[in-house]
């Protein structure tokens, strides 16, 4: 390997682990706000025109106010059932493409916690996004959710 190959390929790899800590960081947020409940911010990290598909639904959501939505009924039925869900995400495969879009597949972990009871895991899923560059980070435009359990 000559030393231009050796600069560029650090460089490379350098400007990979870059993006790589940005996804990472946009998930971290879009997850913490998701389990709060912020309907409105975490809507937000979605394009005006996303897709949202997770098998828990009837039918693919789409566009931020259906996102808001969903995020302020799900609050709804979390306080009613005295149980708290949170949402873990690993394994992040994170590929770029040439349009500058980014597309991601991670395992999500979702931990239910009855108030004064233990924790367990709730569902295990595989998440599929396409992130789109944004101003101040990224966004989804498309998300897949599969669960395990009805694979």
């Amino acid at each position: 390997m000559t030393a231009m190959t050796a600069m560029t390929t650090r460089a490379a790899v350098g400007e990979f682990g870059l993006l790589y800590a940005e996804v990472q960081q946009f998930y971290s947020r879009q997850m913490q706000l998701f389990d709060s409940f912020e309907a409105e911010p975490w809507a937000q990290t979605f394009t005006e025109d996303a897709v949202f598909d997770v098998p828990t639904l009837p039918a693919p959501v789409v566009g931020r106010a259906a996102l808001a939505s969903n995020v302020r009924r799900n609050a709804e039925v979390q306080a009613s059932g005295g149980e708290q869900l949170r949402h873990w995400l690993g394994m992040l495969d994170a590929r770029p493409q040439p349009d500058g879009t980014v597309n991601t597949r991670s395992y999500a972990l979702v931990y239910l916690t009855p108030r004064g009871g233990e924790p367990k895991v709730h569902r295990v899923c595989v998440m599929e996004d396409v992130l789109v560059p944004a101003p101040g980070g990224w966004q989804v435009a498309h998300r897949l959710v599969t669960r395990d359990d009805l694979a």
